[in-house]
């Protein structure tokens, strides 16, 4: 058999018959075996595994910088953040009705009529609600009961 291209490059079909080649040709798993067992098909498989393994590498040097903009992103989403709001407006509220009413309503030396005892009543149960209206729901979301 004459010297082709074809075989100067692949030299393991160089010792194969015609009616190998052809046989090669036809038959899918006779071609497979042949073709994956070609030292250049190895040699391509292992060079593009190589890309790959240098490719994830890379990637994965690049994670852990995602990783930390990615939670520097959704830091405002925590659902710790998020809470924390209803966190202060229910002590704040408790400091408004506990300290700066009941402070307002000490003894004065006039006395305090029915109205000025009945006027502060309404506002200490007003503000007290509130308060405990956020604390329970503060209480049901820090359970996860509220999404």
């Amino acid at each position: 058999m004459t010297a082709t291209p074809l075989m100067n490059e692949f030299t393991k079909l160089a010792h194969l018959a015609r009616e190998d080649l052809e046989d090669l040709l036809n038959d899918l798993a006779y071609f497979q075996g042949t073709f994956y067992s070609m030292y250049q098909v190895k040699e391509l498989y292992q060079a593009q595994a190589e890309l790959v393994f240098d490719e994830a590498k890379s990637l994965e040097s690049h994670w852990k910088d995602f990783e930390r903009e990615q939670r520097e992103a959704y830091q405002w989403f925590n659902p710790q953040f998020i809470l924390f709001p209803l966190w202060y407006a229910t002590t704040a509220q408790d400091d408004a009705s506990v300290k700066a009413l009941a402070s307002s309503f000490c003894p004065s030396p006039s006395g305090n009529d029915a109205s000025d005892v009945n006027e502060f009543i309404r506002e200490v149960r007003e503000l007290r609600k509130v308060y405990h209206k956020r604390l329970m729901w503060g209480d049901r979301w820090a359970s996860g009961q509220v999404s």
